[in-house]
């Protein structure tokens, strides 16, 4: 007979033990897994489904011989086409597997267990996730009318003497932003030991001035971008970061050094050389959102003013006998009529749906199921 006896196992850390067994977010791919069929239309990701540039294509395709060899560890040729387009020195920049991998990297290079770290209370919930899974403390602080507010979160480091303030503009999952020169009178207040993590994935959609302009050697500032959102190339997992040469230099003592593979690397270099197709889906996305608000107004619906490739859409603040919001509601019945959308999940924010910008089908296509989806949520949620 077998042992059945438990073996040891490996020996975790107290502090992964202590974490809850959760994600960010469930994707879109796992949860057409669990309905056992794909979704009609992808409308909650943020994903550009404009598609990337026809020239970053072909230079990915082009690049898939040479797959065999690990990708350049410096991204020379990225940083160097980076450094002419923002006109910031090489030394300044820095590229990474999105987002999302330089936010661990720098929560990694900055965080030990205790040290606490400030964010608003419903913001992109991935830098939390890298924060908590290091030990760190979140401070949060409430949205003030749909946006994110610097001068608390400046307010919430100085009291708590936090590391790390943490601020995207334009902001997700609410599509608000503040003009750059705001943000630049607003640092004026940031105190002396906390470093401004400031998330730009979604710049290139704002309206122009939206960017602040920051010198990359101020130390006060950790700007981060990506080629997932308005150059489409969200599958390819790439990113970089602008900060001072010695912030650089400390990145480089913990990242991945050849994460970023050759094909992404490629793609991301060719897209950057297209700026007519960059422009081109600014164009589209900003007519999806012109047609998401009249979709939204058509059906008593409310949409915020968006600065990104999504539009929260306001269904309602008032909470159902159960304590479910309408747009709980609004986005099951979306999802199981094939919609994939999302929502904000803290208060107040979570009386809206998510809806990304899509091309004039997908939005047909949206536009046919909310009517009968909100129906259903509404008796549901006077029920």
């Amino acid at each position: 007979m077998p042992d059945k006896r438990p073996t040891p196992g490996p020996r975790f850390t107290a502090l992964v033990q202590a974490l809850p067994a959760a994600v960010p977010f469930v994707g879109p791919d796992t949860m057409e897994r669990q309905a056992g069929k794909p979704f009609r239309v992808r409308l909650g990701a943020n994903e550009n489904s404009f598609g990337p540039s026809p020239l970053a294509v072909r230079a990915m395709q082009d690049a898939v011989s040479g797959v065999w060899k690990y990708g350049d560890g410096e991204s020379h040729d990225l940083r160097a086409a980076l450094s002419d387009h923002l006109d910031v020195p090489m030394e300044n920049l820095l590229v990474g597997e999105g987002i999302d991998g330089l936010l661990g990297v720098l929560v990694r290079m900055m965080i030990e267990p205790g040290d606490r770290v400030v964010t608003s209370a419903g913001a992109y919930p991935t830098f939390n996730y890298h924060v908590t899974g290091h030990g760190g403390e979140l401070v949060t602080c409430a949205y003030v009318e749909d946006r994110e507010d610097p001068a608390a979160l400046f307010a919430a480091a100085r009291e708590s003497g936090a590391k790390l303030v943490y601020l995207a503009n334009p902001d997700n999952p609410m599509g608000t932003w503040h003009d750059g020169p705001a943000l630049e009178a607003a640092l004026n207040d940031l105190p002396a030991g906390a470093t401004l993590v400031l998330d730009e994935a979604y710049i290139e959609f704002a309206p122009k001035g939206t960017a602040p302009r920051i010198d990359p050697e101020d130390g006060r500032v950790i700007r981060m971008r990506t080629f997932s959102k308005t150059y489409g190339l969200a599958g390819a997992r790439i990113g970089y970061a602008i900060a001072p040469a010695h912030v650089i230099a400390a990145f480089h003592k913990l990242r991945n050094h050849f994460g970023v593979n050759r094909l992404a690397q490629a793609g991301a270099l060719a897209a950057l050389k297209d700026q007519a197709h960059l422009d081109w889906v600014v164009d589209q996305v900003a007519r999806a959102r012109d047609r998401l608000a009249a979709i939204a107004a058509d059906e008593g619906l409310r949409a915020l003013p968006s600065a990104a490739n999504f539009v929260a859409i306001d269904c309602g603040g008032e909470r159902g006998s159960d304590g479910k919001m309408l747009a709980h509601r609004v986005l099951a019945a979306l999802n199981r009529r094939g919609v994939f959308v999302r929502m904000p999940f803290v208060a107040p924010q979570d009386r809206c749906i998510r809806v990304t910008c899509g091309a004039p089908e997908d939005l047909d296509l949206f536009a046919r199921e909310l009517t009968p989806a909100l129906a259903e949520a509404r008796a549901e949620h006077g029920a």
